[in-house]
């Protein structure tokens, strides 16, 4: 039966994989090694790690904390490397006629059953349902994400093959791209996942470092000659953060009313290419850290019109326009980083652990959470733990 080759792990073996180097998590009896997927968390590393070697079934559907999504149950079950025998399934094998249909996990339909008379409710999936993931055998489970599957799964976008004449010739309805658009994957095979597939695909790619590196030098230059051309320093800088505020309702107008048109968009495969170009690919995958600001050469694109418009609205003088203009730039430069830092950057992620505390302890006005619950976010107390909770 090669569903059941799956390793079968003593709970101290998973308790121990719980640092940056090794980080195991389980669901019921499920094993999952999440180690590669600590950077590309949206809640950051530090959040999985609080719970390295544990049960996440309870944090993932915790209303106050965050309620997971099915796409992050099915990255879990890419990363499936085998099954613990928790304590009550251990006692009903041992009291079983047949232990042979419950160990090694999973068990067989029979084994199933006997856990479920015993009240055992765990996720303690079923040799047959593991069969249903194609996973066959314990060397499937160390090869690269099959990108095929999400494929033949969802039937949308092949992960390893070029995406944007995917998109384009896929044949999508409306209703159909924008529910799998926003289902997000992962993708395993490098990078990022290949958008043109040719000379075109370093343009597609934007570190967060060339944001500034390229627009800062040029909002440095225009802001020196708008400066000279404007009588006071008073009405320089009173104009240059009026076009920083422009660009919040420019940025917010684009989010709202051209990235987020999901009602509007054209049933039709050129809006559909289009609403997939400048922001679909973001929610499609939301952890590729290559994909998280604007290339310069769509930025370019964009920069045009808000020139033409700081100059339309401010026609008078062309040195207040170019300051509007620069200001405004400078906030696109803000926006993007702060994009970038909000996914990736792990000392946003301390600040989000921090809340999620502050969340904890709201749940128990009155008491003090659970010691696993409250050193999950601060593992400091760990130290006071005997003044605290008396064990």
């Amino acid at each position: 039966m090669p569903s059941r080759t799956l390793p079968n792990f003593l709970t101290r073996e998973v308790a121990a994989h719980n640092t940056s180097e090794s980080c195991w998590v389980t669901i019921g009896s499920k094993v999952y090694d999440v180690t590669e997927f600590l950077d590309a968390h949206p809640g950051g590393g530090d959040l999985i790690l609080g719970y390295g070697g544990k049960d996440v079934g309870a944090i993932m559907q915790d209303e106050i904390s965050h309620v997971h999504p099915e796409s992050a149950y099915e990255i879990l079950d890419e990363n499936l490397i085998g099954f613990v025998a928790t304590d009550p399934v251990l006692k009903t094998a041992v009291d079983s006629d047949r232990p042979q249909d419950i160990l090694p996990l999973p068990p067989n339909e029979a084994g199933a059953q006997e856990l479920r008379m015993n009240v055992v409710a765990e996720h303690v999936p079923t040799e047959k349902a593991i069969e249903t993931t194609s996973m066959a055998s314990e060397e499937d489970l160390y090869r690269e994400t099959d990108v095929a599957d999400d494929y033949h799964k969802h039937k949308f976008l092949k992960l390893d093959e070029p995406l944007l004449m995917q998109v384009w010739n896929g044949g999508f309805s409306k209703d159909f791209y924008l529910k799998e658009v926003h289902r997000p994957r992962q993708y395993k095979g490098g990078d990022s996942a290949p958008l043109f597939g040719n000379f075109l695909e370093p343009l597609s790619k934007t570190a967060w470092w060339v944001i500034p590196l390229v627009w800062l030098p040029w909002v440095s230059y225009g802001s020196w000659l708008a400066y000279g051309g404007i009588p006071s320093a008073f009405q320089f800088v009173a104009y240059w953060w009026t076009g920083f505020g422009l660009w919040s309702l420019v940025e917010y107008g684009l989010h709202r009313g051209l990235f987020h048109i999901d009602k509007y968009l054209p049933d039709n495969r050129v809006g559909i290419t289009a609403h997939f170009l400048l922001h679909g690919i973001h929610h499609f995958l939301p952890m590729d850290r290559y994909r998280l600001v604007m290339p310069p050469t769509l930025f370019v694109v964009l920069a045009a019109p808000f020139w033409k418009l700081a100059h339309t609205v401010f026609y008078w003088d062309w040195y207040v326009a170019t300051a509007v203009f620069c200001g405004g730039i400078f906030g696109y430069v803000c926006y993007d980083c702060t994009h970038y830092f909000l996914h990736h950057k792990k000392y946003v992620t301390k600040r989000t652990r921090l809340f999620s505390f502050v969340l904890t302890l709201a749940k128990y006005p009155n008491s003090l959470p659970p010691r696993a619950e409250v050193l999950s976010y601060c593992p400091s107390l760990e130290r006071y733990r005997e003044r605290l909770w008396g064990h």
